[in-house]
């Protein structure tokens, strides 16, 4: 065994009994047909359903969907690419040839992929109450400061959330224009709501650019108090 697989599995503070199974898991499928796919899809259940149930324990006045909020935020990928970011894991990722010119090994998505096969691989290797400590232990500065459910709505929510609360009418959006070859799209969508002035927002998808609108726009009605 390398030596940076045991400062690996010192950061994690498990040591594997069978280490080829953390090598699978930081193996990327560009490598060949032996690969952390497996070990990402049993990773993903596993981590989600300890988030849940911690979360179950320490919001017990939460309603489904505000765990639900929580649990997204606390799962996504960047959530996930910011552990990867602890451990260095970037360091460890084993790539094709292909992905590792392209800098692969520093992709959010790469990264976040080999944390869930990393639990993955610990569920099998070590058990379930194994691979729950290790979840605890590297999310434990999250649990200790839990993001509030409120905060976490996407702007569209929250724009028709507020606007109803005041009897108002529902938001319209509309793509004023859409540019840029397909691998790189950038769309441009306004939104309109009560009396006030159209709000513009920007993003790669059109759902992107509604939420940059619909933020804008709730900015325009808080403003205005």
């Amino acid at each position: 065994m390398s030596q940076s697989l045991k400062n690996l599995q010192q950061a994690l503070e498990y040591d594997f009994t069978k280490i080829e199974l953390l090598e699978q898991a930081l193996t990327h499928r560009s490598v060949g047909p032996i690969n952390n796919e497996r070990f990402e899809f049993l990773g993903d259940s596993v981590l989600n359903f300890c988030i849940t149930r911690k979360l179950f324990s320490l919001r017990p006045n939460a309603s489904e969907g505000e765990l639900s909020r929580i649990r997204a935020s606390l799962v996504n990928r960047e959530a996930l690419a910011g552990l990867a970011s602890r451990l260095e894991l970037e360091k460890f990722i084993r790539l094709g040839r292909g992905e590792k010119q392209s800098g692969g090994q520093r992709r959010a998505s790469i990264q976040a992929d080999a944390v869930e096969a990393i639990f993955g691989a610990v569920l099998v290797d070590g058990g379930f109450d194994q691979c729950r400590e290790l979840i605890s232990r590297l999310y434990q500065t999250h649990f200790e400061d839990l993001p509030d459910a409120e905060d976490l709505k996407d702007p569209k929510t929250r724009l028709q959330e507020y606007l109803q609360s005041r009897r108002l009418g529902l938001p319209e959006y509309s793509v004023t224009s859409e540019t840029g070859k397909d691998h790189a799209k950038r769309f441009e969508v306004s939104c309109k709501a009560a009396d006030f002035q159209t709000a513009t927002g920007i993003g790669t998808s059109r759902r992107k650019a509604e939420q940059a609108a619909a933020s804008k726009m709730l900015e325009q009605f808080i403003n205005a108090k």
